[in-house]
């Protein structure tokens, strides 16, 4: 079974696979309808119909759902902890650090860990269910400037305070006040110019 809501759809040797999480296997005819057409889109990578995508985030937006999904992921999801020293860099002095200078040492420490692989379009996430705060290992090399490694981690930092929400069915990472929050770090113009770079391929190290 899957750890919490993912479905999976594929098309191979003119033969369709469709997984669902057994989560939905109670779920209305007309959600499970919806969340076919979300997928046939997905594989044809189309848009999928609005009032589809209104039902079936309606549906697992609902707080029992939403319970089920976070209880499966942390019974059987596995997350890969490769713990907080790297090799240039350790993710529990800068976040000791950054938690002094921008909430008053306020937030409890998450289990921190680097990730297996070098990401660049995924820098950092924040796992709930699990309390893990995870950096791209990309981020462990000293040509990264140290602005740049501090703001990643700040932002996932104020994941720990600013939970997403549920507004008419779909979540929000980045609310107002997110962003807000986000603009006290120092160097946040510099960090968001080259996080653009990064993501578009267009920073190179020297």
């Amino acid at each position: 079974p899957f750890a919490g809501l993912n479905s999976y759809i594929r098309l191979r040797s003119n033969r369709l696979y469709v997984k669902l999480s057994d989560i939905l296997r109670g779920a209305p005819r007309r959600v499970h309808q919806a969340l076919a057409h979300i997928l046939v889109a997905k594989l044809f990578r189309r848009k999928a119909d609005d009032e589809c995508e209104r039902i079936y985030r309606a549906y697992t937006a609902d707080p029992a759902i939403l319970r089920a999904a976070e209880l499966a992921r942390r019974h059987r999801g596995r997350k890969r902890i490769l713990g907080p020293q790297g090799r240039y860099r350790n993710l529990e002095q800068a976040f000791q650090r950054l938690n002094r200078l921008y909430f008053g040492g306020a937030l409890r420490m998450p289990i921190l860990t680097w990730s297996p692989y070098r990401s660049r379009t995924v820098l950092g996430h924040l796992d709930h269910t699990h309390r893990t705060l995870v950096i791209s290992r990309l981020l462990d090399d000293p040509r990264i400037p140290e602005f740049f490694f501090e703001y990643v981690l700040f932002h996932e930092m104020l994941h720990l305070v600013y939970p997403p929400r549920t507004i008419n069915g779909k979540r929000y990472y980045h609310t107002a006040e997110f962003r807000e929050a986000e603009r006290r770090f120092k160097d946040y113009e510099r960090a968001k110019a080259l996080a653009e770079r990064i993501a578009n391929g267009r920073w190179h190290r020297r």
